[in-house]
């Protein structure tokens, strides 16, 4: 195996240690735009409700209240004519390999070991890869400034943390395989058959004892018999449990969505790489017809979706194709609760109420209904992220309201960076960080020029 495979497929198996440094929480963190108790008024979905007209404050880094209730005097209010999630989860990504532009497969292949070794995959992504890691490398950048690209998209939590980077690193979007709220119960892996037997072991161990409820495993990702026989693998090697959480499944029979089901595993889907790559997705409308939960994942850029939002139009389209078609609140879910629910942090992520984190996204309303409003919105719909109650990006106008200083275009609060983004002015403020940083984290401009200058190819983070 080589360098790039050996970390493109690098498990994630034992505990973050502890940070010696308290991590970072609202305004505690490197750099918030907001100054204050605020509340944002709009169609709000909890997810459980539509509320009209509702409120979320916010104080601090958590979710003060939500309800019609008109906020106490002195709160700073937007009014925002719009609809108010819970930020989007996205459980499938590998974040380093989201600065490259979308790849045209020249065809369809089996299985995921057949792209991998292709002389076209070669040519995209692992040597531009090798360019961004000569010394000095830029692995840093790479996934700092991936996370920004999925922030402005409305995207406030991913998965795909890589096994081989090191445990304690600054991050600007939560990753839910590493320690988060103060624990690391998650572990991920690429490859079943290139997991050692000790390994496994200490897996079913971790499952079995609790101190892992979710093991993300990238499995049955294909179309042919080998494909299919990774599900028998993962049985023989007594790791279908209801941690599992199976990513892709394409593979998948109804026979074995039973034997999903039966477990309580769940399942991540990503169907425009599915399709993509192999023309056929995973059935997942079968899958929730036997009540196994189901998240959406975007992949990665090079055949996956540019943004969580879209590959919800993907996902809606293929479940129509499958013949169990969504509602558009169904879909939503997908990003959200649901999501929250498959990663096991549905505690703390994935749903609008009082005293939860203030991990909240803002979309442009675009429909009468609010549940089709977010099904149908682009990235250019959005219209705020606030993650941990830090006002991390939005409309420049809305953003230095909430921080407290003047409205004029020389008043760009804190280290915050003002953009134009799909044709509007906005603010982001990517000194923020989920986890306290040793140095201070650096802002987009400097990412942007870092990845340039090695790589003038890379994708732009308005997209």
């Amino acid at each position: 195996m080589d360098a790039f495979e050996r970390d493109y497929a690098a498990p994630l198996l034992d505990e973050d240690p502890v940070p010696s440094v308290p991590a970072a929480s609202g305004a505690g963190a490197v750099g918030v735009a907001a100054r204050g108790p605020f509340a944002l008024k709009g169609a709000v979905l909890t997810p459980d409700e539509v509320i009209e007209n509702g409120w979320v404050e916010i104080a601090g880094d958590t979710i003060a209240r939500v309800g019609a209730a008109t906020p106490a005097a002195g709160v700073a209010r937007i009014e925002t004519d719009g609809v108010i999630l819970p930020g989007l989860i996205d459980l499938h990504g590998h974040p380093e390999y989201n600065v490259f532009a979308a790849w045209e497969a020249p065809k369809l292949y089996e299985n995921r070991s057949r792209w991998r070794a292709s002389r076209e995959y070669d040519q995209v992504v692992k040597r531009p890869l090798a360019v961004l890691k000569q010394p000095p490398t830029l692995e840093r950048t790479l996934s700092r400034y991936a996370e920004a690209r999925a922030l402005v998209t409305g995207t406030t939590a991913i998965q795909g943390a890589n096994g081989k980077f090191e445990a304690i690193e600054e991050s600007l979007v939560r990753n839910v395989d590493r320690r988060i709220f103060e624990r690391h119960l998650a572990r991920s892996i690429i490859d079943l058959d290139r997991t050692t037997a000790g390994d496994i072991a200490k897996l079913r161990s971790q499952i079995e004892t609790g101190a892992v409820t979710a093991l993300y495993i990238h499995l049955a990702e294909g179309v042919d018999q080998r494909s299919r026989d990774e599900f028998a693998a993962l049985k023989t090697a007594g790791l279908l449990t209801p941690a599992t959480v199976i990513i892709h499944g394409t593979a998948l029979e109804p026979a074995d969505l039973d034997e999903v089901a039966d477990a309580g595993a769940k399942l991540v889907w990503s169907p425009q790489s599915n399709l993509r790559l192999y023309g056929k997705t995973t059935r997942a409308g079968a899958a929730i017809r036997r009540g196994i939960s189901v998240a959406l994942g975007a992949d990665w850029l090079p055949s996956g979706s540019p943004s969580l939002l879209a590959e919800l139009k993907v996902a809606r389209q293929a479940l129509i194709e499958e013949g169990r078609p969504a509602t558009a609140r169904q879909l939503v879910r997908m990003v959200t609760v649901d999501a929250a629910r498959v990663a096991g942090l549905d505690d703390n992520l994935g749903r609008l109420a009082a005293g939860r984190p203030a991990d909240v996204l803002v979309l442009e309303r675009r429909h009468p209904d609010p549940w089709e409003a977010v099904a149908q919105a682009a990235p250019s719909c959005v219209d705020l992220v606030v993650l941990g109650g830090d006002v991390a990006y939005g409309r420049a106008a809305w953003v230095r309201t909430l921080a407290g200083v003047a409205n004029t275009n020389d008043s760009d609060p804190g280290r915050t960076e003002r953009l134009v983004a799909w044709g509007k002015t906005v603010l982001v403020d990517t000194s923020y960080s989920v986890k306290t940083p040793t140095t201070e984290p650096p802002r987009l401009a400097a990412l942007r020029a870092e990845l340039i200058a090695r790589y003038p190819q890379v994708g732009p983070i308005f997209a």
